[in-house]
């Protein structure tokens, strides 16, 4: 009998499975509250610092930033937040997306994956892992 005869007669065994990891993704829910309140907080950081030393205040970079706003009133302040939070939302809604997707793409074979991968490579032939 040869060899390929009898490796032919064993039965497949299946054996221990590996879980397949996902690519991973960002929820873009959770990026768009989080980063929605980081630049409302610090939106109302930069008008208090603003209150408190007049002569180094931003306000000017507000009145460009931040379409409708006016040095400083309570419809204005408040109109300052709402638009904070919506750039954040902005960024979440455009950049979530797109890292989900060039992630997913990565993940997969190919050219190496670049700089998406975990970036740890399988010892090469010949070389004792340290």
């Amino acid at each position: 009998m040869s060899d390929a005869t009898v490796s032919s007669m064993i039965p497949p065994r299946s054996g221990t499975r590996l879980p397949i990891h996902a690519a991973p993704r960002i929820p873009v829910f959770a990026l768009g509250t989080s980063l929605g309140l980081f630049l409302a907080i610090t939106f109302t950081l930069c008008v208090g610092f603003d209150l408190l030393f007049p002569g180094q205040a931003m306000y000017e970079s507000w009145l460009r930033l931040l379409p409708g706003f006016t040095w400083l009133s309570w419809p204005s302040f408040l109109l300052g937040l709402a638009e904070s939070f919506a750039y954040g939302w902005y960024v979440a809604l455009v950049f979530g997306p797109l890292y989900n997707f060039f992630a997913a793409r990565g993940g997969r074979g190919g050219r190496g994956g670049g700089a998406l991968t975990s970036g740890r490579h399988p010892p090469e032939a010949g070389h004792a892992r340290a």
